[in-house]
């Protein structure tokens, strides 16, 4: 039995003020995530990493999420702070990232200060780089896993759609200013003083978002406190003794969430190059096709390159904003088969006819995957920067989708786990969890789970929401390590050499040929196919939800 005391509650006037608060912190993680993306590929590459070395760096990214994200997860389940279970992870997680941020972009400097000038030094920069690069991916993932636990936590079920839906909303803007930003020249409007390059401003800026963005949703968003539990009574677990549990649950799903697990497992291996190689993709396709010859010789190519596909990205991003935006709107929510809100006569026929044709989120998400896959299958015939720039608009509403989608049923079926076992015996006069109003009751209000009779299928407590999610998220992971295993074999073939567009200080010789197939397009439609079978994962979810 768990025992809990207090209510979660969301400052705000009105409910879209709270989700905003309570989603907040995504914009300061996808923003940074975003830096990382588009920069740190060409970063290392700049460094002087071939295409296959660097594809083992990103390795990091699909570790910490295999190792972190459950584990933290799973700790953070059994956590009886006073401050919640959530947000103390959040708050020190993004200082450590901020932290791991700021020494990989002054990698050199800090390298510099110690080591002589040498190959040597080259070497131990490039360490460096990579060991920036594993700790900041590994904290972050702690971080953006309590985030997500933090949305189930506090949102009753009926909610969850709700919430992964302003979840959605708050990544496309976290993706979309990161872009937009990207696209300036920072030193030349802000000067030297905040670092010399473009990347280490950018660092900056990304270091700042997100400490202040956690800041903004630990200080809005008040958690239960966990009394008692069957996990939390068993704090002195090992890590041995959690990855047992891990594996255990693991093995043992509900059907639902298994099926919602083999979607991310399928299309992610899709997902992966696209977001990590697409910047790179589309600067290459606008320095060998389109670059004036001057262009080509700046001293600066990794800020170009940046830019410019962060150009691309911004398109990408206005798009996956404008979907997570409207489609909400034109999308059936899993609970309205049960609750049609009447409308007003004068237009009752429009929308008795709109809604007959409104799709429901598995459909939608169905030919998302689609759309994905027929877009990125192109990528080896585009030889412009603006056909390579369309295509990534094209995955605008796919990505919008892939963001809403899983953890709205994720959420739901979560919930729905603990809802028929679950009831709520207030100790004062306090109204249950609810989102319509801010709550700050002055007396504790305990939740306990299986104490009395009553049932509530829309309460939800999210207790093992970080035990879940950490699943969820090593279904995402695994396909990232069978991605890097592709694009290393990829680039290995096609183009084993050093990157004739930013390692400038390697010999010609060891750059690569420019006349084959671009290796990021092959790789790019190797996951389009890929993300088909994602296709057919999702109808094999929309039957179970039909078959009841």
């Amino acid at each position: 039995m768990a025992s809990w005391a207090g209510q979660p509650s969301v400052k705000g006037s009105t409910e879209s003020m709270r989700m905003a608060l309570l989603t907040f912190s995504l914009v300061g993680i996808q923003f940074t995530w975003g830096i990382e993306m588009t920069y740190c590929t060409p970063y290392l590459l700049a460094l002087g990493l071939t295409k296959s070395r660097t594809s083992l760096v990103w390795i990091a990214g699909p570790l910490s999420g295999l190792i972190v994200q459950p584990i933290i997860g799973v700790l953070a389940d059994r956590s009886k702070s006073k401050y919640g279970r959530r947000r103390p992870v959040m708050l020190i997680g993004s200082v450590l990232v901020a932290a791991c941020l700021i020494t990989l972009g002054w990698a050199k400097e800090i390298v510099g200060h110690f080591v002589e000038e040498g190959e040597f030094r080259k070497s131990c920069t490039v360490a460096l780089a990579v060991v920036a690069i594993y700790a900041v991916d590994f904290a972050i993932n702690a971080v953006q896993a309590c985030c997500r636990s933090l949305i189930v936590d506090t949102l009753p079920i009926p909610k969850q759609q709700t919430g992964s839906a302003w979840a959605s909303r708050m990544v496309a803007i976290g993706h979309l200013t990161g872009y937009v930003i990207g696209t300036m020249d920072l030193v030349k409007i802000f000067g030297p003083s905040f670092g010399d390059t473009q990347f280490k401003q950018l660092i900056l800026v990304s270091a700042v978002a997100l400490i202040i963005s956690c800041g903004v949703t630990s200080w809005a968003v008040t958690e239960r406190v966990l009394v008692s539990g069957r996990d939390a009574d068993a704090p002195n677990k090992g890590i041995v003794e959690i990855i047992q549990h891990i594996f255990k649950t693991a093995t043992s799903l509900p059907p639902r969430i298994q099926a919602i697990c083999n979607i991310q497992l399928w299309s992610w291996i899709g997902w992966f190059p696209f977001y990590f190689y697409s910047t790179t993709f589309v600067g290459e396709m606008y320095f060998r096709y389109d670059a004036p010859h001057d262009v080509k010789q700046s001293k600066d190519a990794l800020g170009d390159i940046g830019r410019i596909g962060s150009l691309a990205l911004v398109v990408f991003s206005s798009v996956v904003f404008v979907g997570a935006a409207i489609l909400p709107v034109l999308i059936r929510s899993p609970d309205e088969e049960n609750f049609t809100k009447r409308p007003p006569a004068a237009i009752a026929a429009v929308l008795t006819k709109f809604n007959k044709y409104r799709p429901d989120l598995l459909t939608a998400w169905i030919w998302g995957h689609i759309l994905f896959s027929s877009s990125m299958i192109l990528t080896p015939f585009a030889h412009s920067f603006r056909f390579a720039t369309f295509l990534m608009a094209l995955c605008g509403i796919p990505s919008a989708l892939s963001s809403w989608a899983p953890s709205t049923f994720m959420g739901i079926e979560v919930n729905r786990l603990s809802a028929p076992a679950t009831s709520y015996r207030s100790l004062s006069a306090t109204s249950p969890l609810e989102l319509t109003s801010p709550i700050t009751p002055t007396t504790p209000t305990r939740l306990e789970q299986g104490a009395v009779a009553e049932k509530d299928e829309n309460n939800a407590t999210g207790e093992l929401s970080g035990l879940y999610f950490g699943i969820l998220n090593i279904y995402t992971t695994i396909p990232q390590f069978i991605g890097t295993f592709i694009s290393m074999i990829v680039f290995a073939l096609l183009e084993p050499g050093k990157s004739p567009e930013l390692a400038h200080d390697a010999d010609p010789s060891e750059h690569h040929s420019t006349d084959g197939p671009n290796a990021i397009a092959v790789c790019l439609c190797i996951g389009s196919f890929c993300t088909i079978g994602a296709a057919f994962a999702t109808r094999r979810l929309r039957n179970l939800y039909r078959g009841g």
